[in-house]
């Protein structure tokens, strides 16, 4: 009965510091991502430009897949959640006073290749804690970085809105975020447990090898969907639509807030409906919420449609994470093909739809849209490999 309770107390301290790991990183992403178009004026450059920057910023994370699965075997998930944590809010500073495009490219590197090592490690962390609860947290625990990038944006918009600069945000947030570390560290998980067992069967289905090949496309097409809205929905307000930077950065609130209103009702969802219904519906909730944000040109219509891509896309990393993290075998192997592929889609698709909305014949809705819907049908048809 002591040792019962002793493991349960570990837990939900445990559960509390990646909670709150997860919200500081949802924060770290919004402390930039809604201001970008004020970056991009900062360093003077147009938007093939920023794209290029944006899909550089990924070989940082590529990296960091190669390597989080050694990283974790050799420090474990603990040590790499705090390390992870300390690089991304030290980043920040250097990404808001970045004097070039190839300085902000290194920087945008180095805190993808962090945000790896730190996602990984929290993700497992969370897998394993759930995995011994009788209602699983994993959607809710993504809910909370959600919770991070709209409460992140929120204060994004009004800063902005109030003329403090981009810079002196990225100087003031990581002193706060700082602060949250030095609580969740103590509190992490000191012993790397094996996987509990799966429980959805895909073991079975399909090889350790195959099920890797299967995670590592699905990161790519659910990175695609996630990333493109999360980039460029202040693009599509201001370049499309003409709105003021302060007013444009409300896309990607919108965007966040159907994301953290999806993943904290998901598990809910999935135990009324089930895990196969509510991963086959989802990408079809976020291609129609795309349709709608990126080709309809009214403000009013691009915010609902943000809202309703992000609803559907809210529920897909958590699904993927927790499907890696129960196949990997103490050190992250499954999870780093999947962040792996996730990277890919990070490097690649700002690269490209800076590339058409660069161009003359489209816009940034346009160039969204053609990017996005085939994603999301691609990963309708590749999860019914893994469901």
């Amino acid at each position: 009965m002591t040792q019962a309770s002793d493991l349960s107390q570990t837990d939900r301290r445990a559960l509390q510091s990646v909670a709150l790991q997860f919200l500081v990183n949802g924060l770290v992403w919004a402390s930039f991502a809604p201001r970008l178009t004020e970056l991009r004026d900062n360093i003077e450059v147009n938007l093939r430009t920023m794209g290029f920057v944006l899909a550089s910023a990924s070989i940082g994370g590529l990296l960091g897949s190669a390597l989080c699965e050694r990283l974790i075997a050799r420090f474990g998930t603990r040590a790499m959640v705090i390390a992870g944590g300390v690089g991304l809010i030290a980043t920040l500073p250097v990404i808001g006073f970045a004097p070039s495009a190839l300085v902000l490219a290194i920087a945008f590197s180095f805190l993808h290749f962090m945000d790896v090592v730190s996602d990984v490690a929290m993700n497992i962390q969370g897998s394993r804690i759930s995995a011994r609860r009788k209602v699983p947290v994993m959607n809710r625990l993504h809910g909370l970085w959600s919770l991070g990038t709209v409460v992140g944006g929120l204060a994004s918009v009004y800063l902005a809105s109030r003329g403090v600069s981009v810079r002196a945000q990225l100087i003031g947030a990581p002193l706060l975020f700082a602060v949250v570390l030095a609580f969740v560290g103590p509190g992490l998980l000191t012993v790397d447990e094996p996987p509990a067992a799966s429980t959805t069967g895909n073991d079975q289905a399909v090889s350790r090898r195959s099920l890797a090949l299967l995670l590592g496309g699905l990161g790519i097409l659910a990175m695609t969907v996630e990333i493109v809205p999360m980039d460029w929905a202040s693009f599509r307000l201001r370049d499309d639509l003409g709105l003021s930077p302060d007013v444009a950065a409300w896309g990607f609130v919108a965007f966040t807030t159907g994301m953290l209103i999806g993943r904290f009702s998901g598990d809910f969802i999935q135990a009324k409906v089930g895990d196969r219904a509510l991963q086959a519906s989802s990408p079809v909730l976020a291609m129609v919420g795309m349709l709608l944000a990126t080709l309809v040109d009214s403000t009013s219509a691009s915010l609902a449609g943000f809202v309703v891509a992000g609803l559907g896309v809210s529920v897909l990393f958590p699904h993927i994470y927790d499907m890696g993290a129960k196949a990997a075998e103490g050190g992250g192997a499954a999870l780093g093909a999947m962040t792996a592929g996730s990277r890919v889609g990070a490097f690649s698709v700002p690269a490209i739809v800076g590339g058409l909305a660069g161009s003359s014949a489209l816009g940034v809705g346009q160039a969204m849209a053609i990017v996005t819907i085939p994603a999301a049908i691609l990963v309708i048809l590749l999860s019914r490999r893994v469901s």
